[in-house]
């Protein structure tokens, strides 16, 4: 009996991997790529997966998060893995490619296959058949009408055109002689398990500045070089999710009054609040990444980097991620979709890619291969596949499905999802040889060998 089929809206990294994937296990794929029907501001070519930014990859170092992840996705068949190696070209530790070698690869290997057909046409809305199952992967560049579809099901609040990233810094490096802990006013913390207070201790670490280090804050960042945004990124900037620098544009005192705000957060050595503050968020419950609350920007990552060491308590921060902010569009993840990645109002739809909430290139075909593995155990019955949470491919997924995160931000793989409670083995075995510090590099290393140890079970029952 021949297997029910599969649409998958999309043809770039995300929908080339789950279209290969499924297609790979016997299950017919009809995928829709609107280019070159439909042109987009950002594409110039009709190939699939083309690369429209950076030909990188980021590091294969097994010490980095993009090193984990591309070595677990390669254990489980990765298409995109495979023809990044087909297409690599020298670039230190890092993977780069021929962009162009790259997407004929993927582009041969899906247009040649069996059980894929190809339609070049715009998917103007989501299906309402509950049997149509579909995996949607139109990337950030979702076109109006679809995009306008996806609002429908999600709800208003749930779908966004813009990414608004703040950085992350990396919590060693921070100095936390200059900083201190508090929630503003003093307001304790609650869990969203339960409204009672769950703890008295400030989670939000304070960098105080006194006029001189704001003023000098200010000329800096007003004299810094801005990325120019592309044709296809241009935005509306809502009051909410303004640029800090733009924010400062407005006049020399608009950032005490915003992300800045040093009212209700009064400085334990002084006894009184300073003449302005900036915040540090968790991003994690081991609090190993702090988030630079409000900090979105458009400058420059050289710059970023120059500017924000500036500030009292990060003159060595380490940045686990730098700000950004360009024209997306993906959803409210956690708010919106299951652990499959399904749609809650919509289960026949899984979304995959970077309208799910993440960024970079193999992070989406990461998501493409997971969503093509759920929407197989979903068409055959069976128990969903997810892999273990001390892994790459798990702390990407527990990113999208973070619930306790209020603020979902899109996000690349990097170790601030990683959960260090995942790992006790590692932290184990290292404080016990490290009775003061442990060596980043050396921690991040062991991490990345238990992920591949925790990721090789899983890569053999559902590997290609």
């Amino acid at each position: 009996m021949q297997k029910k089929s599969v649409k998958v809206i999309g043809g770039g990294l995300a929908g080339s991997e789950a279209a290969f994937w499924l297609a790979e296990r016997g299950i017919p794929v009809k995928l829709y790529e609107m280019r070159p029907v439909q042109k987009t501001e950002a594409h110039e070519t009709d190939r699939l997966a083309e690369l429209v930014c950076s030909n990188s990859f980021k590091s294969l170092n097994l010490a980095t998060a993009p090193g984990i992840l591309k070595r677990e996705m390669e254990m489980l068949g990765s298409l995109s893995i495979r023809a990044a190696r087909d297409a690599a070209i020298g670039a230190g530790e890092a993977l780069a490619v021929d962009r162009v070698k790259f997407s004929e690869y993927i582009t041969n290997a899906i247009s040649t296959h069996p059980l894929i057909t190809i339609s070049r046409e715009e998917i103007l809305s989501l299906p309402d058949d509950p049997t149509d199952f579909t995996i949607l992967a139109t990337g950030p560049l979702t076109s109006a009408s679809l995009s306008e579809s996806l609002r429908k099901v999600t709800g208003e609040g749930n779908f966004y055109f813009y990414d608004a990233i703040s950085p992350i810094v990396d919590t060693s490096s921070v100095n936390f002689e200059k900083v201190f802990e508090a929630n503003r006013y003093g307001k304790q913390t609650r869990s969203l398990e339960n409204t009672e207070p769950a703890s008295d201790s400030g989670d939000y670490l304070n960098c105080p500045l006194n006029k001189e280090e704001y003023d000098n804050f200010i000329s800096l960042l007003l004299s810094s070089e801005r990325v120019e945004a592309k044709s296809f990124e241009r935005m509306k900037h809502f009051e909410g999710c303004m640029p800090i620098e733009e924010m400062a544009d407005r006049g020399h005192e608009t950032l005490r009054h915003g992300p800045m705000k040093p009212v209700g957060l009064d400085d334990p050595r002084t006894g009184r609040y300073p003449y302005a503050v900036v915040q540090l968020r968790p991003e994690n419950k081991s609090k190993t990444a702090y988030n630079i609350v409000g900090f979105q920007t458009k400058l420059k990552y050289g710059e970023q980097t120059k500017v924000f060491r500036t500030i009292p308590g990060l003159e060595n921060a380490e940045f686990l991620r730098l700000g950004s902010m360009h024209r997306n569009s993906f959803v409210d993840a956690p708010r919106v979709l299951l652990p499959d990645l399904s749609l809650k109002n919509a289960r026949h739809v899984i979304l995959a890619g970077q309208i799910t909430g993440v960024e970079g290139y193999m992070e989406s075909a990461a998501t493409g291969m997971m969503a093509a593995l759920f929407m197989a155990a979903r068409l055959e019955n069976r128990p969903v596949p997810c892999p273990p949470a001390a892994t790459a491919l798990g702390a990407l997924l527990g990113h999208v499905g973070n619930t306790r995160n209020m603020d979902y931000q899109p996000s690349g793989i990097n170790f601030s999802l990683f959960e260090e409670s995942n790992f006790p083995e590692v932290l184990a075995e290292l404080q016990l040889k490290y009775k003061k510090k442990i060596p980043k590099a050396e921690k991040r290393e062991m991490i990345g060998h238990a992920c591949l140890k925790n990721a090789t079970p899983f890569a053999e029952r559902v590997a290609l």
